[in-house]
């Protein structure tokens, strides 16, 4: 009786692995079939002992722990894809927060088809370095919009900056490219003062400017920035709103070329 029992609490524990192992590697029906037998031929009255089975079970993946790095991958591209369709939703139902928010800035041609939109913050690394990525695809396509979206979350200093930003880009938004530049592209860390500096530098008049630090839109604007990031799985800098597709890091220029082209084509 107890050798029946093994073999029963065998079988339902193997026809569990066969089934999981099935799904995870693409072949549900063929596993569901096999399981299906194996529990079919296990005696009707025997009891399942958790501990056994619990035991067969990590026997099994301890033999065979591939399964799961298989079974990771599906969950994530399970994930990945469940964030896709969320994100299409979230894009639709915010296209004006999105791309055509007043405190953002527009480099490359403002009324271009396709607009391209970064997440960015001015002491992140990577910005830096994908500054240029913007630069040259502007350059090379006449009818791309490229939109400046702030999103300090790098600290203290990266919020300070992005409030004179913001400011600045209110006061003198034919300007903003030539800013956004300078701050971003420069050395050291963006602070209040090296902002405030740059925007001098340009022409603006620091009384005006620290008046607009204080107007309340400005800490709207960043906490609907912050609210839409959210809702956008986005919690880096930088990242991008390519049409409907969200594209997470720096990935470069051909890659973001890609994703213009895409864009272009379902117009």
């Amino acid at each position: 009786m107890n050798k029946a029992i093994l073999l029963g609490t065998t079988g339902v524990a193997v026809a569990l692995a066969m089934l999981g192992f099935g799904f995870v590697t693409g072949s549900p029906q063929t596993a569901k079939a096999d399981a299906v037998q194996i529990a079919q031929a296990a005696p009707a009255d025997t009891k399942i002992d958790r501990a056994e089975v619990e035991g067969i079970i990590r026997d099994y993946l301890l033999k065979n722990p591939e399964v799961l790095l298989e079974a990771q991958e599906a969950l994530e591209a399970k994930q990945k894809e469940a964030q896709r369709v969320a994100s299409l939703a979230i894009i639709k139902n915010a296209k004006d927060q999105i791309f055509n928010s007043a405190f953002d800035g527009v480099v490359g041609n403002p009324n271009g088809k396709v607009t391209i939109v970064e997440f960015y913050d001015y002491n992140c690394g990577y910005c830096k370095r994908a500054m240029e990525d913007m630069q040259t695809l502007t350059t090379a396509d006449s009818d791309l919009r490229f939109v400046l979206k702030e999103f300090p979350i790098l600290g203290p200093d990266s919020q300070k900056a992005s409030v004179v930003s913001m400011a600045f880009h209110l006061m003198m938004p034919e300007k903003y490219g030539e800013f956004h530049n300078a701050l971003l592209g420069a050395q050291g860390r963006a602070t209040e003062a090296a902002a405030i500096k740059v925007a001098l530098s340009l022409g603006a008049d620091e009384a005006t400017l620290r008046e607009k630090m204080k107007d309340p839109s400005i800490a709207e604007a960043l906490s609907e920035t912050y609210d839409l990031a959210n809702k956008l799985a986005i919690t880096g800098t930088p990242s991008y709103v390519v049409g409907n597709e969200v594209v997470f890091g720096a990935l470069g220029q051909e890659v973001l070329a890609e994703k213009i082209e895409a864009a272009k084509a379902a117009l």
